[in-house]
């Protein structure tokens, strides 16, 4: 059975799967996969406004002994926004590219990779893919590896399909991101009108003079293979409409991305004593959304960059920039890249593939997958 990675982006494309994402986009995956002889499992977990979220673990095992290869990614997308030339969830193509909502970032690599398994292959291949990697991912990936782990089924390697490429596709490996962490800082006050302080309590400037100490501290400047941690101020609130009312409460909101000198306990700790030292009876509230993650450049990073400079002629950039990703829990079972489409298009307006970056990278993912699911070799 020979799949097209153009008709499956494309039918892929056509499920709406705004985040968290059910039902008939994993339809659609499950029926290419099922004709490959693939075992699925899907099932659905969480509860409003994170959930229902659906996820799907597909495995097959090969005709000869070898290593277990998994792909990861997921199927839900960011809202679409307003002013699509044509329907975000009406795939189109125009003239060499595909366009619609999902076509990098990212049904159309997930396509590639159903597209470029081979009908016999040494090892096991598996798929894990979530739908819920674009919201707070707090049923996804993470109920995955849980179901995985009770199967007794861990993989050996994994690539995660996101869109990595910068410029060209194949120009880049992602081995590693920062860790993000989310905080909310907020001090109690005592309310009153602002023509008699002595019987108010005003949070404001003890607020102020915490943000003070928070901006004035630099993590780090970055080690071998990460950029500088930084610390971003991201609101302040006091909810208060009127001018004569000193406010009972102020709070503010920080977001941090940190790399591997830092955890979110590490951080949650300095946020704590900062706090403590202006207003003891302030209070830190804090989501670690992951810890930063790296694979040691080896083997897998090795094998994928053989792949993309065969196909493409790029000596791919390994990198630990951008955002976080759904890598950052898979780590912890195996070594993890990710290698995915050219991403100038994700989470923007008319987001579009290449038709020729579809084939290409099918036809890398084809060799990494031989690669992959080959026996370890003796070290």
């Amino acid at each position: 059975m020979s799949i097209d990675p153009v008709r499956l982006a494309t039918d892929l494309m056509a499920a709406p799967s705004i985040t968290p994402a059910t039902g008939s986009v994993f339809d659609v995956l499950e029926a290419a996969l099922k004709p490959l002889g693939f075992e699925v499992d899907r099932f659905v977990t969480g509860t409003p406004p994170e959930g229902p979220v659906e996820n799907l673990f597909a495995t097959r095992a090969g005709s000869a002994p070898g290593r277990h290869f998994a792909f990861a990614g997921h199927l839900d997308v960011v809202p679409p926004g307003e002013g699509w030339e044509s329907g975000p969830f009406a795939p189109e193509i125009r003239g060499n590219l595909l366009y619609g909502r999902g076509a990098c970032d990212m049904k159309g690599s997930i396509a590639a990779f159903v597209a470029a398994i081979p009908q016999d292959h040494a090892g096991r291949i598996s798929l894990i893919i979530t739908g819920d990697e674009e919201g707070p991912a707090l049923y996804g990936t993470r109920a995955l590896i849980t179901h995985m782990e009770a199967r007794a089924l861990i993989p050996d390697l994994c690539v995660v399909g996101e869109p990595t490429s910068a410029q060209r596709l194949g120009d880049m490996i992602k081995i590693g991101r920062r860790g993000s962490a989310y905080f909310k800082i907020i001090v109690p006050g005592t309310q009153g009108h602002v023509a008699y302080p002595h019987l108010a309590d005003n949070p404001v400037p003890k607020l102020v003079r915490i943000l003070k100490a928070v901006d004035d501290v630099v993590l780090d400047e970055g080690t071998d293979w990460f950029q500088a941690s930084n610390i971003e101020i991201t609101n302040i609130d006091v909810g208060n409409p009127v001018g004569n009312v000193i406010p009972g409460q102020a709070s503010a909101n920080l977001s941090i991305r940190f790399n591997d000198r830092h955890s979110g306990a590490s951080l949650t700790s300095m946020l704590d004593e900062i706090v403590a030292t202006v207003e003891p009876r302030a209070r830190v509230e804090a989501r670690i959304s992951g810890e930063p993650f790296f694979t040691q450049p080896g083997e897998l990073s090795a094998l994928v960059a053989h792949a993309a400079r065969a196909e493409t002629g790029l000596e791919p950039e390994l990198s630990t920039t951008g955002g976080t990703s759904d890598a950052r829990f898979l780590s912890r079972l195996c070594p993890v890249v990710e290698f995915g489409l050219p991403n100038a298009t994700m989470h923007k307006l008319d987001e579009a593939v290449a038709l020729e970056d579809l084939h290409a990278i099918t036809r890398i993912y084809a060799a990494v997958i031989a690669a992959a699911t080959a026996p370890a070799t003796p070290a």
